[in-house]
């Protein structure tokens, strides 16, 4: 055989053996459309009380069973949505306790209550917002759905103390097509004192919430939360021309949307952590 004759012999073995391992490789699945793709991303930091973590537990899981919540997810276009429910601390300390389920029906949202009351809350040091957004959005790529909108649900305590600044990571996720909406709690049980931030509403509006139509709504006292939580969870999944969003509108003061130009000191917390006096959750 030739040294031509040989070389196409090898061309035409070689594109055969790939031909034959791209018809054995498994086409990948599509993505499974769905309403909405939520992370709850819940604050476990050490500036809430065992008492208060149970509250956030007990109130997610009423919020998801609510009638109204899941006439909100039946009326969409898919009649489902994908969650996954996060817990999050400092930088380096999120974790996921429910992954990511579908809710079409009560049966679907049982299930994750189910979870959700499978073991207690875990507490940390620190507030990482910014760790929290990060690892949120990281839980996109492996959700395995597609959402016609994908949504962060923030709670928490007090502003960013480590960590990356938290406008950065905000400008950086919403640039990813996520929008973040916000549910301060402006409460008060846990080590709290000197750090505490004023406006924490203001805060969250100015440095923590972004991405087209993002919201939050704060909560003055824990009696409050388990109705935040249902409120919050309506106006992230009902459209907004839809009945449910004019009646949420209706029987409560507007919702606080993202606004322009940052008034907040976005880095009230780092301060804070540098000239304290006192370790600090």
């Amino acid at each position: 055989m030739s040294a031509y004759a040989r070389a196409r012999h090898i061309v035409v073995s070689a594109g055969a053996a790939l031909a034959l391992a791209l018809w054995l490789t498994p086409a990948a699945s599509p993505a499974e459309p769905v309403d909405v793709e939520l992370v709850l991303a819940v604050d476990v930091s050490l500036s809430m009380s065992p008492a208060e973590l149970e509250i956030q537990r007990h109130g997610y899981a009423a919020a998801l069973t609510h009638d109204n919540v899941l006439k909100a997810i039946a009326d969409g276009a898919y009649g489902k949505i994908a969650v996954t429910y996060m817990e999050w601390a400092g930088t380096t300390w999120q974790r996921v306790v429910v992954p990511w389920t579908v809710i079409a029906n009560r049966a679907d949202a049982e299930r994750v209550v189910a979870q959700l009351n499978a073991r207690p809350p875990d507490s940390a040091r620190r507030t990482s917002i910014s760790g929290a957004l990060s690892f949120g959005s990281d839980l996109f790529a492996e959700s395995g759905f597609k959402g016609t909108k994908r949504v962060i649900d923030v709670s928490g305590d007090g502003p960013n103390n480590q960590g990356a600044p938290v406008t950065f990571t905000r400008d950086e996720v919403v640039r990813q097509g996520i929008t973040i909406n916000g549910l301060p709690l402006m409460t008060r049980g846990g080590f709290s004192g000197a750090f505490d931030v004023e406006n924490l509403d203001r805060y969250y509006s100015d440095c923590v919430i972004g991405g087209p139509g993002a919201f939050m709504i704060p909560v003055n006292d824990w009696t409050q939360f388990p109705e935040a939580i249902r409120r919050k969870l309506v106006l992230e999944l009902a459209d907004a021309a839809s009945p449910q969003w004019a009646a949420e509108e209706a029987a409560h003061p507007p919702v606080v949307l993202a606004d322009d130009g940052p008034a907040a000191d976005c880095l009230a917390g780092e301060k804070m952590w540098r000239n304290r006096g006192w370790g600090m959750p």
